[in-house]
């Protein structure tokens, strides 16, 4: 349903933000902020206009679209889109930004319904999202299908809720102190380095990833989508190569950003079997954001995980001294993850709830 004094129109994609038409993806990145300040209290989960750009430019792997809503010519929403590229997929993923000031006037309801639109049009029938959660405290509260974890009702969650969409897992945000001893971490690794043997070798470093790296990177980074604990959500599977790899590269250290990453080389087949990444905006004294972490199915069980976490967070020490936190995402179905995190301080700060709907 939409309200008759509801404008919503495509968010133009600039060549730059200093471009004329820019003054709408600058407030795309705006919103963002303020909706994750309003909800968690953490605003640096979103990542700024600049630093989106890049992705919303090069349509080559994902298809990034957005609608915003406008009443009297002020902006009082934004919904955004995610569509993988390859033939086969299926899903799309969207995010509704509605400030608390406009929660009560049926705006979200709107995008939604837009953003639903749009996915038929372009032939999807699985929708997702994400929504940010505190902690769970005494009202009421949710729980995922996967019966893992919790997330307080919002009324987001209802909307959801009333338009079919299921909770089908819950992830924990965490959070680590980069300024605790570090003497923790590297005793961490020699242990898990020692349990995993001389079959696994720990290789690192920044993005760009370098030309002899970039297949066996692509085949673990196309494992995420299947390998890592997703309840019921239906993920499209990607196809990567090399070029894939360079194009992501160039997203991801653009406006500024600084990638490093931590793998593990399984030596008698030269597979790269387990990664970690760590990112941040060009402010190195901002968060730093765990990018992605994966350890492949077949070789879980030798503290790779352990071995790529800390690694790289020893290195980003060194690489971004003046970060005093690291932020990751770990469904709450993955126990051994999260024991590796717990173990090394990291504390939760937040929670998502993902959700699902098939047309």
């Amino acid at each position: 349903m939409t309200i008759a004094d509801l404008t919503i129109t495509p968010l133009t994609v600039p060549r730059s933000l200093d471009a004329p038409d820019a003054e709408d993806f600058i407030a795309f990145g705006e919103l963002n902020r303020l909706v994750c300040d309003e909800e968690v209290g953490l605003p640096d989960l979103a990542p700024s206009a600049a630093q989106m750009l890049a992705s919303w430019q090069d349509d080559s792997d994902s298809l990034n679209v957005g609608f915003v809503a406008r009443r009297d010519g002020e902006i009082v929403g934004m919904v955004s889109l995610v569509y993988a590229q390859e033939e086969h997929a299926r899903a799309a993923e969207f995010d509704l930004l509605v400030p608390a000031a406009y929660a009560e006037d049926r705006i979200a309801e709107s995008l939604l319904a837009f953003a639903e639109d749009d996915a038929r049009r372009r032939g999807r029938d699985v929708l997702q999202t994400w929504t940010l959660h505190r902690p769970a405290g005494t009202g009421e509260s949710l729980t995922p299908k996967t019966g893992w974890g919790r997330i307080p009702a919002t009324a987001l969650s209802a909307l959801l809720q009333a338009h079919g969409y299921g909770l089908e897992q819950v992830e924990r945000n965490s959070e680590l102190d980069l300024r605790a001893d570090p003497s923790m971490l590297q005793h961490a690794l020699d242990e898990a380095l020692a349990a995993a043997g001389p079959d696994y070798r720990e290789l690192g470093w920044q993005l760009p990833t370098p030309p002899e790296l970039r297949d066996g990177y692509a085949s673990v980074l196309a494992r995420l989508v299947t390998d890592a604990p997703s309840g019921d959500m239906e993920f499209d599977e990607e196809t990567w190569d090399a070029e894939r790899v360079t194009r992501r590269d160039g997203r991801l250290t653009s406006a500024g950003q600084l990638v490093s990453v931590s793998a593990i080389e399984h030596v008698p087949t030269g597979e790269i079997v387990a990664y970690n990444e760590l990112l941040i905006g060009e402010d190195r004294a901002g968060v730093t954001h765990q990018f992605g972490t994966l350890v492949a199915t077949e070789h879980r069980g030798h503290r790779l995980g352990t071995i790529v976490k800390c690694a790289n967070l020893l290195r980003w020490r060194e690489l971004a001294p003046l970060s005093t936190r690291v932020s990751t995402f770990n469904a709450e179905e993955n126990r051994p993850m999260l024991d590796i995190n717990e173990a090394l301080g990291f504390a939760p700060v937040s929670y998502a709830g993902a959700w699902q709907k098939k047309l």
